[in-house]
Order: structure tokens, then C-alpha cells, then sequence
């Protein structure tokens, strides 16, 4: 069993992590503060004296006592006042000090994450982003690998649905000999992300890279090289976009981690409304009839378990847009009825969340509503303009709405920040149709092969390719696509294309006559 946690006004030291949270964020704290607070604490409001905290705090070893003094009165500093504007830590003459105000003391599980979830690691997952190392050792590089990592806490801290460490608490840790592990128990953290920069031959390089730091597993790593010259007054655009290309990746990585941790967690009781989002994620992206009707079933009864938790209204329109998408759907009005009135919810519920403009949008857009998918899109974007979603779902609702040069760019934009996210056979594809229908048919077959690199078996992007080499004279080329189309056509993702865009939908079934189907 884990040891117990105690707290005091808006604090919680929790011993079993090492951590010292006030209002749930975590307190940068050194080694020897902790042992201090953690033995007075436990005491219980009893006297300890001088040589019991040396001993706590320096165990084994002859220390003056007036390193003492330094680190109480340090630690004072770190705590403010009290309730009542006294201390919390008050001087015995002549016997030690004692912890001065009321301590409750709270008993916990194991802090085991296949289990249920311990109060730190709870609910949204949490990163901090710690200070990148300069291996140059120039003083311009440390500025400039500074400026990086607190625009990167800024970039981070726009997508809600997970929690980011202030730049005290992480920065502290510049130096630091300790591990993952003792860092995410330190700032009660899951996540930390880590980087270098580099002066060389002409160039600079970036280093960055995300690790679970319970386990140290490097979860996702990347590399940015900037070419030396550039003006001082162009440092800050130079971090922007580095920061926003980071955060972009990265966050998916961060969703792919947090649901495969809750789908491990499904059979142990931990029956809150936060894992049921993450579990039905985990099914969510396997983007099969079953569990993407089983994800569903999961957000609605996340939405029942947490009438006010926006996230379970957000996936609840994502999933919904699927269903129909995918031909799943036994009912498009109702799904589709479904999946707006959630997107709606999720905006209700949190403005500031790009994630609820992202539910709605792409709700909307199945729904043919493809202006206010528009601006559900752009309001996304605004919110955080490195969130990959946003710029995909504006490239679609401009697809589907006709406009296939303006769908270009944020297909582009997105599928930029987010290369790896495993449903962008989608995104591909429309952007191969986008392509295609803005007479651009070598790039659209490009597009079309992307797609189909990152799931063979999908008719859309075979129905793409298709057309894409029938546009091109290659119809030999072409006639086994569209073996592929009448073999594996479920649904039909562009059907909102189709009803909405009668010319292009007359010009894709004359590329497909072409192709010989």
C-alpha cells in the first residue's frame, strides 16, 4: 500500500510520489524541503526536534545546524502564510519546530495505473515540458532553447483535454540528475517532454522527444533544423512554429497513450466517466463496424456517468460522423440528429475547447450543414492553430461544400502537423479528390497512394487512385482499382460530395466508366 497523504489549506503532500500539490498543481519542491515538511507533517502536530529533522533530511550524515535554519526557513517561503496569516511552520525554543496548522490525514489505493486511478494521475493526464539542454554552450543558443520550451508549455497548454505544468515547477528541474520516474513523481506528472539544441556547421538543430516517465519509454521523438542567419526579431516566429509543429505532433501521441492505458484499466473497477472516453477511443481508431458501435455505447455512458464532461460530447459527435461515414449506420437521420445535438453539448459545455468546435464540425458536415461546419472549423483553429483536426475538418467542409482549391491548404496544413494519426487514410484521400478536382491529377494519384499505403483494403482511396490514373490515360492501370471499390464498398464517406456537388459527382462516375467499371 502506498503511504497516505495529508493534507493542509489548499495543500496535499503526498509522500508515496514525492509530490506537494497546492489546489491539485504541483509545487516545485527540493529533496531535503520534503523530508522536512513530510516529518512534520506526520507528526502530527507534535514537537520534532532539531536532530530528528537532521536526520530526516540528511540521514547518515554530520550537518551543521544551521543548514537547518536555511532549509526551514525555505521552506516557509515555498508555503506563504497560513489560514489566519500565521506559519505553518513555527519555532520551540530550545526543541525543534513543529507543524503549527490542522492536518487531515487521507488514505488512498496503490497507486497502480492498471488499477483504479490514484487522485494525482486522475482525470486528465498531465505533461511537463522541462527545460531543453544547449549543447553549444552559447548564451544565444540557452535563449533561444528557453524561448522554445515556454512557448511549447504555451502551444501545449491551448489543447484541454489534458494539463500542462507551469514553467516554475518544470524549470526547476534544469540540471537535474534525476530520472523519469522521479521527475513525473515529483511534478505528478505522466508525461514529460524533453529536448536539446545544437549550434553546428552552419545550422541549428533541435532535438525534442515525449517519454512516459513511469516506465521511461520514449513514446515520440522529432527534429527540427533551422538555418543560422536568421534575424534576432525573427526568433520569436521561429519558436512559434516550432512549438505549434511540436504540440501538433505530439498530441495524438498523447491520446493514443491515454487510451491504450484506459483500455488496460476497463476490467478494474475504475468505472469513472474519463476512462470510458479514453476506452472508447481506443476502440474508436480501430475504425471497424464493431467497435467503433461499441466506442459509441462507451461515450454515452460516459455522458450519463458525467452530464458536464465535454469530452464524452465530443466523441460522442466524432463517432456519430463515423457511423454514418463508414456505412455503419442503421439510421443516418437519428445518428446524425445524435451527433450535432453532442457537438452542440461539448461547445455548451466548454467554448474554449477545440476539441467541442472539431465534434460539431465534423457532425455538421455530414449533416450537409457545411457553413456552420465551416465555422465550427475556423473557431477551432483560432483556439489553437497547431490543433491538426481543425485545419482537416475546414478542408473537408470546403470539399464537400464545393470550394476544392480552398480545401487545399488546411488538408495540407493539417496532414503536416499531424502525419501520423492512424485515420489519415481519410484525410488523404480527400485530399486526393480535392486535388484531383482542382486538375492536379499527379498529385492527387500521390495523395490517393498515401491513403492506400495506410489501409489497402479502403474502397474510397482505391475508388481515388482510380480515377486519379483514368484522369492521367492509364487505364489499365486503373481497371484494378475499381475491382477494389465493388469488393470492399461498405459506405460511402464522399456521399455528402456527391449530393451537394451534382457536376463533380457526374465527373466521377465518367472517370469510373473510363477506368471500366
Amino acid at each position: 500500500m502506498r503511504a497516505r497523504r495529508f493534507q493542509f489549506g489548499p495543500y496535499v503532500l503526498d509522500p508515496g510520489r514525492s509530490v506537494l500539490l497546492r489546489d491539485g498543481a504541483p509545487v516545485a519542491i527540493g529533496n531535503r524541503a520534503f523530508a522536512l515538511l513530510r516529518a512534520l507533517v506526520e507528526a502530527d502536530g507534535r514537537v520534532v526536534t532539531k536532530e530528528g529533522l537532521l536526520e530526516a533530511a540528511w540521514p547518515g550524515l554530520i550537518v551543521e545546524e544551521g543548514n537547518l535554519s536555511v532549509q526551514v526557513a525555505a521552506l516557509r517561503r515555498l508555503l506563504g502564510e497560513a489560514p489566519g496569516g500565521g506559519e505553518w511552520v513555527v519555532t520551540v525554543a530550545r526543541a525543534g519546530y513543529r507543524f503549527a496548522a490542522p492536518v487531515a490525514a487521507l488514505d488512498d489505493p496503490a497507486d497502480d495505473l492498471t488499477g483504479p486511478v490514484s487522485a494525482g494521475l486522475a482525470g486528465r493526464p498531465s505533461i511537463a515540458v522541462l527545460p531543453f539542454a544547449d549543447l553549444g554552450g552559447d548564451p544565444g543558443t540557452e535563449y533561444f532553447a528557453d524561448g522554445i520550451a515556454e512557448d511549447l508549455i504555451t502551444a501545449l497548454s491551448r489543447f484541454r483535454w489534458f494539463s500542462v505544468v507551469g514553467r516554475s515547477a518544470s524549470f526547476a528541474f534544469r540540471g537535474s540528475t534525476h530520472g523519469p520516474a522521479e521527475i513525473g513523481r515529483r511534478l505528478g506528472v505522466r508525461y514529460a517532454l524533453e529536448g536539446s539544441v545544437r549550434r553546428s556547421a552552419g545550422r541549428i538543430r533541435m532535438s525534442v522527444r515525449m517519454l512516459e516517465t513511469a516506465s521511461g519509454n520514449q513514446l515520440w521523438a522529432d527534429r527540427h533544423d533551422i538555418a543560422e542567419g536568421f534575424a534576432l526579431d525573427e526568433m520569436f516566429a521561429v519558436q512559434d512554429r516550432i512549438a505549434l509543429q511540436v504540440a501538433g505532433a505530439m498530441e495524438p501521441e498523447l491520446l493514443r497513450s491515454e487510451s491504450a492505458l484506459a483500455a488496460r484499466r476497463r476490467h478494474s473497477g475504475s468505472a469513472t466517466a474519463w476512462d470510458r472516453v479514453h476506452q472508447g477511443a481506443w476502440l474508436f481508431h480501430h475504425v471497424v463496424r464493431d467497435d467503433h458501435l461499441r466506442a459509441r455505447e462507451l461515450f454515452r455512458e460516459a455522458a450519463r456517468l458525467d452530464a458536464d464532461l465535454p469530452e464524452a460530447r465530443v466523441w460522442l459527435a466524432r463517432v456519430s460522423a463515423g457511423i454514418v461515414a463508414y456505412g455503419w449506420s442503421s439510421d443516418e437521420c437519428a445518428d446524425l440528429r445524435e451527433g450535432v445535438d453532442a457537438g452542440l453539448r461539448a461547445v455548451q459545455l466548454d467554448e474554449l475547447n477545440p476539441y467541442a468546435h472539431y465534434g460539431l464540425a465534423i457532425a455538421s458536415v455530414y449533416a450537409d450543414a457545411f457553413e456552420p461546419a465551416i465555422r465550427a472549423a475556423r473557431q477551432a483553429i483560432e483556439l489553437s492553430p497547431g490543433f491538426a483536426l481543425g485545419h482537416l475538418v475546414l478542408g473537408m467542409a470546403r470539399l464537400f461544400a464545393g470550394d476544392a482549391r480552398g480545401a487545399l491548404a488546411p488538408l495540407r496544413k493539417g496532414l503536416a502537423l499531424n502525419p501520423h494519426d492512424p485515420q489519415n487514410f481519410v484525410w488523404n484521400n480527400l485530399l486526393a479528390w480535392a486535388l484531383l478536382f482542382a486538375y492536379e491529377p499527379r498529385d492527387a494519384l500521390a495523395a490517393a497512394t498515401r491513403a492506400l499505403t495506410i489501409r489497402p483494403d479502403w474502397a474510397p482511396a482505391a475508388e481515388a487512385a482510380a480515377a486519379c490514373h483514368a484522369e492521367l490515360g492509364e487505364l489499365q492501370v486503373a481497371r484494378p482499382f475499381l475491382g477494389r471499390v465493388v469488393a470492399n464498398a461498405p459506405g460511402d464517406v464522399m456521399a455528402p460530395l456527391r449530393r451537394q456537388n451534382p457536376d463533380w459527382a457526374e465527373r466521377m462516375r465518367a472517370l469510373a466508366t473510363r477506368g471500366g467499371l
